[in-house]
């Protein structure tokens, strides 16, 4: 199996998507979440106007990284400087890293309108600035930009400036589709023509504009690079980079490529979640081998399948990526998928029995009143037991009230509940930020006295959707609530006219599910 070598650049490319912001706290993390995983971390553009690169630079060195190699984005000299003189490229040497990244015009278009310099002098700000950072022991890549853009416009040029850069040492030279708007037969075919007129090794840098970053990636490798850049989940300015979650398991599970050890390669899915969760955007639920749905079955015919043989509607087993198969239960599913979700959870149903018949019956029946079970497993895990009377429930709501009042110039919401616990009724009553808040903090004053592990419990998420938009104010809503623990996550659901009702059937769910499936309070 050949290596290719991995590139990661979060920290620099993927801070450019419009929706992320990363503090310096978080860029130490993702780059110490990385360190095992990828050959390479360009952790940012440390600039004397960058105070936060900066910082994280100086972060790293004393917090060093123990496999990958960090290194500084920059670009070569500007016309005007002479290397020694360049401010940029004293930042990149200021920066202590052993690698460092320049960018360089390569299409004729860049260099003459833009920089408006000759194309010779471009090729000796290139030879000139690659040729410095050899000289004071820095390993080099040398990012030619918008090369596929300018070997289509003209191609000697765009070879003159590779050449440039290959004969003043650079130790890498990495191709990029700037704009993303090349093809992937374009992308090989052109690879493997000018792989023989250099020796430095190449890489390929793709950007998502036409939806083909990953898909160009490979084609590259395919011709010949040995490096691939890209970054976790696709980040990246306007329609993202390559998306290493999905390039990396492509290349080492498909097209017999090392990039890590397998060990690590079943982590990329946390990585995937934990660098979502660090850059506070919600995690693509429908992103390859790392997505929540990567695995998903709903269809009866597909989930008697995988049950039978996993290799039937899986391409590799979920496990090879630290993903999981989920079996997806709704109005589509058969007493398979019921039988399937059935054991996963630790319920017994034999096939054919009629336990399993009235349990598809009653789903089917709560599915047509709106209720959805996609993403609410504990509500159906509660659904089975309701259904084969084997749940006991562990509270009984006397009832509650809702008041919420604007007070102070505020808005204060209170819930006031009555309940029976263990053969005792108990009053209580809370404040809190909304009307499910309340009842959410009046209900655990009512049962953590005797149920501690409540007390581990927290919403992670809420969600309402209207079921009928023409119904107005009269419509139905479903109600999503996700809970978590230092363990799991779950989720539940409920429906009804009043959203005080559906967010309280949900809540009660999450409750029951969580005292039923962990006895820690005994």
């Amino acid at each position: 199996m050949s290596k290719v070598f991995i590139y990661d650049t979060t920290l620099r490319d993927g801070s450019q998507s419009e929706e992320i912001e990363f503090s310096v706290e978080d860029k130490v993390a993702i780059a110490h979440m990385l360190d095992q995983k990828v050959d390479f971390i360009e952790g940012g553009y440390p600039a004397h106007t960058n105070a936060k690169d900066l910082e994280f630079y100086r972060r790293m060195k004393k917090e060093p990284l123990s496999h990958a190699m960090l290194v500084a984005f920059g670009s070569t000299r500007r016309a005007k400087y002479k290397v020694e003189q360049d401010p940029s490229l004293q930042t990149l040497l200021d920066a202590g890293t052993p690698a460092v990244a320049i960018v360089g015009k390569t299409w004729d278009l860049h260099v003459r309108d833009v920089l408006r310099i000759s194309l010779e002098e471009n090729l000796k700000m290139i030879r000139e600035s690659v040729a410095y950072l050899k000289l004071k022991k820095r390993k080099v890549l040398f990012d030619s930009e918008h090369f596929f853009d300018a070997y289509r416009v003209n191609p000697e040029y765009a070879l003159q400036v590779l050449r440039a850069a290959d004969e003043a040492g650079a130790d890498w030279i990495v191709l990029c589709d700037t704009n993303g708007g090349t093809l992937p037969e374009d992308i090989r075919r052109t690879v493997e023509i000018i792989r023989p007129t250099v020796r430095t090794p190449l890489g390929i840098h793709a950007h998502n504009d036409s939806e083909l970053a990953v898909a160009n990636s490979l084609a590259a490798v395919a011709g010949g690079v040995s490096m691939v850049q890209g970054t976790v989940n696709g980040y990246g300015e306007r329609c993202g980079n390559a998306n290493l979650c999905s390039v990396i398991p492509t290349l080492q599970l498909k097209m017999g490529k090392t990039c890590m050890p397998p060990a690590q390669l079943k982590q990329i899915t946390s990585l995937s979640h934990s660098v979502s969760e660090i850059a506070n955007v919600p995690p693509r639920e429908f992103n390859a081998y790392v997505g929540y749905n990567a695995f998903a079955h709903k269809g009866g015919l597909h989930v008697d399948a995988v049950r039978k043989n996993p290799v039937s509607y899986e391409h590799i087993q979920p496990q090879t990526v630290g993903n999981e198969r989920r079996i997806i239960i709704s109005e589509q599913a058969g007493i398979a998928s019921v039988l399937f979700k059935a054991g996963q959870m630790g319920v017994k149903l034999e096939p054919g029995s009629e336990e399993a018949k009235q349990i598809i019956e009653r789903l089917k029946t709560l599915e047509h009143a709106g209720y959805k079970f996609e993403g609410a497993d504990a509500s159906f895990r509660l659904l089975m037991e309701r259904s084969l009377r084997k749940h006991k429930p562990y509270f009984e709501l006397c009832g509650f009230r809702v008041s919420v009042e604007h007070r102070d110039d505020k808005l204060i919401s209170e819930a006031t509940i009555k309940v029976t616990v263990q053969g005792k009724q108990i009053h209580t009553a809370a404040e809190g930020d909304g009307p499910v808040n309340a009842l959410d903090s009046a209900l655990r004053k009512a049962l953590e006295p005797y149920f501690p592990a409540l007390k581990k419990v927290h919403l992670v998420d809420f969600k309402v959707r209207v079921l009928d938009s023409k119904a107005g104010t009269d419509a139905k809503v479903r109600v999503f609530i996700e809970s978590q623990d230092e363990k799991k996550t779950w989720g539940t659901v409920g429906v009804s006219t009043n959203i005080i009702e559906a967010s309280w059937e949900a809540l009660v769910d999450s409750i029951e599910f969580k005292l039923h499936s962990d006895r820690s309070w005994k």
